[in-house]
């Protein structure tokens, strides 16, 4: 879903209405996202230069103005020279206008400041939101609707949605519809819609513009929706008894300000109020060559498509873009130690800007931990050699950095995983509450219409929907000269005496040329999918490469023409490689709020430009069809999808060949809330 209601609520209250924040004293990094410090210096520095004068300045983004790959590049060979320029990028709003503005911090002002005047608006804070939800509750008609109902006001709680765009020319005013849930008896506010009741809110004027009372639906029952564990009622599932996690010498990696190091990795790790997580720089050690070598620049996931099938009037606009409309960022919470994260997982805190440009803090943003879940990274046992039996095993640890989103009634659990044989593991956890409509069903003997759902409880319909997750990855595999391979497997008849075999596959290798060429859904053949620099080889001729291993392949079904496809055009595509392009950061465009689909992935890759030996970016879309069942109420399982870069040829061989396992299995870290 996409609402913000959780992230608001639970990350409000950690804003910072003070500038005495402590100060890390590790080694700078050009990278590093914006300290509490710089946040308030931008604050102080966009106030002062007076973009809009008469008019109230809200701030809706601020992160880090990132600079120029090579120049990062450049300074990672030889720290000593001159450091890059520290700046941030800002986007606000004053007068109905949007604004671009960058600031240089290490000159103390405004370096660039421009307004938009294209399709879209910027991300919504979650203080408008909360000031549109409190508008209904003083509106003379919306409280005589409620009471026309039987409903108590003071059980009534109100959320903020995205309307998306339908075709109209000129744009929406920058509006919100306000839809309402009644508690009486519960806190899943989300199993307890009010149907037919519709607020518009302008959010710059913060007024009501529409007001209908469309119909009149039974409320859905408080009983059964609880999901607290304090509310819940005997009989319990069985217990489980003591598990442990144990690291008797403390963990193997060590986070020096943003770099984090462990065993054969070491990375970046950033925190961004649209984005989340932020990995960069990730290098792996060649035991061979006694070096390390570089695999990944960027990643992060750059959008969240989450359209809804449900058609009726409250509906249908419901084709939310989490990272671009909400914040995945912004709607990340504290993680609960023991709970979210084991007993060795260190923490680090996120920063971001409040409306205001006030500073905030997400605390244990991050967790980072080793895991050790029983898994072997490889094993043989050879009983081939008369009066010999050969054994030997590798117990698989990995590194893993967790943080949760709470977007709304989703809660997105997004880990990324890091391998000693190279692989990056990319995994999302859905769980949380479903969006459900309220209806006049009890039963589906009653239901003779399309009704967009699965029937869950009484007068509770959950409705069909899609999760479509995007990956910006800008693969550096041994350099920043790469292609696009597509290895397809086909089927080749035998068409000699040679075997007495009928068939066989082979491989057909293509590399992409251009654009249009890499442009991929997958499930309908076989493929390899590979990002080579064919600068270097092994040494028996094979490009170093790195292989991604698709998850799911689900896919966007809608039509190319609905208008939620049009501006979610990148869900056609699992697979999209792009020229590098420091601009082309999201997927949805850089204003995905009332977007029109004109500043979108899709279109960047009309130009068609060439992708073969540069510098590319590598686009996954990871998908999600959700037919909701019985088992997701009142509260969804964890269902998890994901995907891997997996080193091809990267290696001379397996590179896990000469790795021990821990000393001791049986680990000890006694500390649950460790910081780093």
């Amino acid at each position: 879903m996409a609402n913000a209601s959780s992230c608001r609520i639970l990350i409000f209250f950690f804003l910072l209405y003070n500038t005495l924040f402590l100060t890390s004293t590790h080694q700078y990094h050009p990278l590093d996202p914006l300290t509490p410090s710089e946040l308030s210096r931008v604050r102080t520095i966009v106030k002062g230069s007076n973009p809009s004068p008469g008019f109230n300045l809200t701030f809706h983004y601020v992160g880090l103005d990132e600079p120029d790959k090579q120049t990062i590049l450049s300074w990672i060979l030889d720290p000593c020279t001159k450091k890059p320029p520290r700046r941030a990028l800002v986007n606000t709003r004053a007068g109905k206008k949007t604004r671009e503005i960058v600031v240089d911090l290490s000159k103390n002002s405004v370096i660039s400041n421009r307004v938009y005047d294209g399709d879209g608006y910027p991300m919504l804070t979650f203080e408008e939101q909360i000031a549109a939800n409190k508008l209904a509750m003083s509106y003379a008609p919306f409280t005589a609707s409620i009471s026309k109902r039987g409903l108590k006001l003071e059980e009534v709680v109100c959320e903020s949605f995205t309307i998306g765009w339908y075709g109209e020319k000129a744009g929406n005013n920058r509006v919100v519809r306000v839809m309402c849930y009644y508690l009486d008896g519960t806190v899943n506010l989300y199993m307890r819609p009010i149907e037919g009741i519709t607020l518009t809110v302008d959010l710059d004027t913060m007024k009501i513009m529409k007001y209908y009372d469309r119909l009149m639906v039974p409320v859905p029952k408080a009983e059964g929706t609880e999901y607290r564990g304090s509310e819940q009622k005997p009989p319990f599932v069985q217990s489980l008894k003591a598990i442990t996690v144990l690291q008797p010498e403390g963990p193997s990696f060590s986070i020096d300000g943003n770099t984090v190091r462990w065993v054969n990795w070491v990375f970046h790790l950033g925190f961004d109020m649209r984005a989340g997580q932020v990995i960069s720089l990730a290098s792996i050690y060649d035991l061979d060559k006694d070096e390390y070598r570089r695999v990944l620049y960027r990643a992060y996931i750059s959008e969240l498509f989450v359209p809804y099938m449900d058609l009726t009037e409250e509906w249908y606009y419901r084709t939310f873009f989490d990272t671009g409309e909400y914040g995945f960022g912004l709607c990340a919470v504290p993680l609960e130690p023991l709970r979210d994260c084991p007993a060795n997982a260190v923490f680090m805190d996120g920063y971001f800007t409040g409306q205001d440009g006030t500073p905030g803090t997400i605390p244990n943003v991050f967790c980072i931990f080793e895991r050790h879940a029983g898994d072997v990274i490889w094993r043989h046992t050879e009983s081939g050699i008369p009066g010999r039996v050969v054994r030997e095993v590798r117990p698989e640890v990995s590194l893993v950095v967790r943080m949760v989103s709470a977007v709304g009634n989703y809660d997105y659990i997004v880990d990324w995983e890091f391998k000693q044989s190279g692989t990056i593991k990319f995994t999302v956890g859905l769980t949380g509450l479903l969006e459900v409509r309220g209806s006049i069903y009890t039963h589906t003997d009653q239901i003779q219409e399309e009704v967009y759902g699965t029937l869950l409880a009484e007068n509770t319909m959950g409705a069909h929907h899609d999760h479509f997750l995007i990956y910006h990855l800008d693969l550096d595999v041994d350099g920043d000269a790469n292609s696009f391979v597509k290895s397809t497997l086909q089927t080749t008849r035998v068409s000699n005496t040679i075997s007495p075999r009928k068939s066989y596959w082979t491989v057909v290798r293509e590399t992409a040329k251009t654009e249009s060429n890499a442009r991929i859904q997958l499930g309908s053949k076989p493929a390899e999918l590979l990002v080579v620099n064919p600068n270097k080889k092994t040494k028996v001729g094979n490009p170093v490469g790195y292989r991604l291993i698709p998850g799911s392949v689900a896919g966007s079904i809608l039509s190319d023409d609905d208008y939620a496809q049009i501006r979610g055009a990148f869900s056609k595509y699992h697979v999209w490689v792009t020229p590098y392009n420091k601009s082309e950061k999201w997927a949805g465009g850089l204003y995905a709020d009332q977007s029109q689909g004109d500043d979108n992935l899709a279109i960047w890759s009309l130009r068609n430009r060439e992708i073969e030996n540069t510098d590319i970016v590598l686009w996954y879309t990871l998908g999600f069809h959700h037919v909701p069942c019985q088992e997701d109420f009142p509260l969804m399982p964890t269902l998890s999808g994901g995907f891997e870069l997996r080193p091809a040829n990267f290696f001379e061989h397996n590179p896990v060949l000469k790795i021990k396992p821990p000393k001791d299995v049986m680990w000890t870290n006694c500390s649950s809330s460790m910081k780093a």
